[in-house]
């Protein structure tokens, strides 16, 4: 009996197919090939917009949070891979089946069946416990759970991934809304001072002092001024409706938003881009992820190479009529191996290892694309953060100057020592001037919010 183990198993092995050679995978890029460093920097919190202080943005995320059908989507995934894994798992446990079954039919004459049975009407029955299990010799249902946890794990960061997006839309889109709030209340003010004018511009002619020219020209910016006024509240309620949207909301839900006082909290700029970068973004574990779910279902292809073994058992009852189901003599049972030996597939075999390797290989590529735009979105938020910082100064100088002599070539204007040409160039370029300090100012929050977003927006991996 024992000779016989050694004859069985050279027998299986024999039967294995041929696997071709197999080509080198791509490698992981590496952190500090990039630059990374070990360094120590202020992390955004979990719930960084709250440093802005401003209730009505919390209460408009947290409504998105709640609401939003692009969260939800990335639930389902979620629920989803954590059934496959639920499969998964199952799979690698016996499992066991119980079957009934009753046939009432006649008997030929004139087949196998003897007499007295022959021509005569029996009900055959048949009560059977089936009890089968995968002995996984190879690791290819080990292989294909971890796979599985690896989806589910990439899963359920991915909602952080689609989190941080979410999140990142709304707080841009909402200051992006006072900006148009904003602008539209400084060009109200403007429309008044162009009013001013063209009160100053009729008193000059009926003093004789101008002429049909310049009233028409006063008029002409004070319409010009009315037109972006409206132009920027327009852009306001296409905003509203935005953020409406991104909340899971109808456009009415974006009325309530009004203009507020925003400050910008105290940044913490990071001199270096930390080593840690990689574990902080939800986006660069979801590829790794994939990555070990790849190299699982590598594992599992092989798998198929080899011969696999089944144990099958079963017990019960058959017989010929209700009432002799249950007696002992009716009994039946038997086990036994399944054999399945993989010796020839055309090829088949290979071409889904081929298959598995190069999904692997796409992995690896999209983790390390994902790794190298991480570390370029936050060194572009770093550099533009920087660079609109002196900008805003030299942008308040430019304001301020150009403030000065509009107010200036007004007073000149009124007491009829200069021309309408003057006051219409100062005019005109404060209006500009005003309008580009409230975008430089927008951009300083938004780029903000981009930085604690490219960050990975208070995410930290296990």
């Amino acid at each position: 009996m024992k000779r016989i183990y050694p004859l069985l198993l050279a027998a299986l092995l024999s039967g294995c197919a041929a696997i071709d050679t197999q080509p080198l995978p791509l490698s992981q890029v590496e952190g500090a090939a990039l630059g990374l460093q070990s360094s120590q920097i202020s992390w955004p919190e979990d719930q960084w917009w709250l440093r802005y202080h401003d209730p009505q943005l919390n209460q408009v995320i947290e409504q998105a949070l709640q609401q939003s059908p692009s969260l939800q989507i990335v639930e389902a995934r979620l629920r989803k891979a954590q059934a496959l894994v639920g499969n998964a798992r199952a799979v690698q446990l016996p499992q066991v089946d119980a079957n009934y079954s009753l046939t009432r039919q006649r008997y030929s004459e004139r087949y196998s069946t003897p007499a007295p049975y022959a021509g005569s009407m029996y009900t055959d029955n048949s009560l059977r416990l089936n009890v089968g299990f995968d002995l996984d010799i190879w690791g290819k249902n080990r292989a294909l759970y971890a796979s599985a946890l690896s989806q589910q794990d990439a899963a359920s960061a991915d909602i952080q991934v689609a989190r941080n997006a979410l999140i990142s839309a709304v707080t841009q889109s909402y200051f992006n809304l006072q900006n148009a709030l904003a602008q539209a209340s400084m060009l109200k003010t403007l429309e008044q001072q162009y009013q001013e004018i063209l009160t100053i511009t009729e008193q000059r002619i009926n003093a004789g002092l101008d002429t049909e020219v310049e009233l028409q020209q006063a008029r002409s910016s004070l319409a010009s001024t009315r037109a972006q006024q409206l132009q920027a509240e327009g852009n306001a309620q296409l905003l509203r409706n935005q953020i409406a949207s991104l909340m899971g909301f109808g456009p009415s839900a974006g009325e309530q938003l009004t203009a507020v006082s925003l400050a910008l909290p105290a940044q913490l700029l990071p001199t270096q881009i930390p080593m840690e970068l990689l574990g902080r973004r939800p986006d660069i574990l979801v590829a790794k992820l994939a990555i070990e779910a790849s190299q699982s279902k590598i594992d599992a292809a092989k798998a198929d190479f080899f011969p696999n073994i089944n144990l099958n058992a079963f017990a019960g009852f058959l017989s010929l009529g209700a009432d002799n189901l249950l007696h002992g003599d009716s009994g039946v049972y038997g086990v036994g191996p399944a054999i399945s030996l993989p010796i020839f597939h055309g090829g088949a075999l290979n071409a889904q290892l081929h298959a598995r390797q190069a999904e692997t290989d796409e992995a690896i590529a999209t983790y390390n694309q994902r790794v190298i735009d991480s570390v370029r979105e936050v060194a572009d938020a770093i550099s533009a953060i920087h660079t609109l910082q002196a900008r805003q100064q030299q942008q308040q100088q430019a304001y301020d100057a150009i403030a000065l002599a509009r107010d200036i070539a007004v007073e000149r204007y009124k007491s009829g020592l200069g021309d309408y040409v003057q006051v219409l160039l100062a005019q005109n370029t404060v209006t500009q001037q005003a309008l580009l300090t409230t975008d430089l100012r927008v951009q300083a929050f938004n780029l903000d919010a981009q930085l604690a977003t490219a960050l990975g927006g208070g995410f930290q991996a296990e």
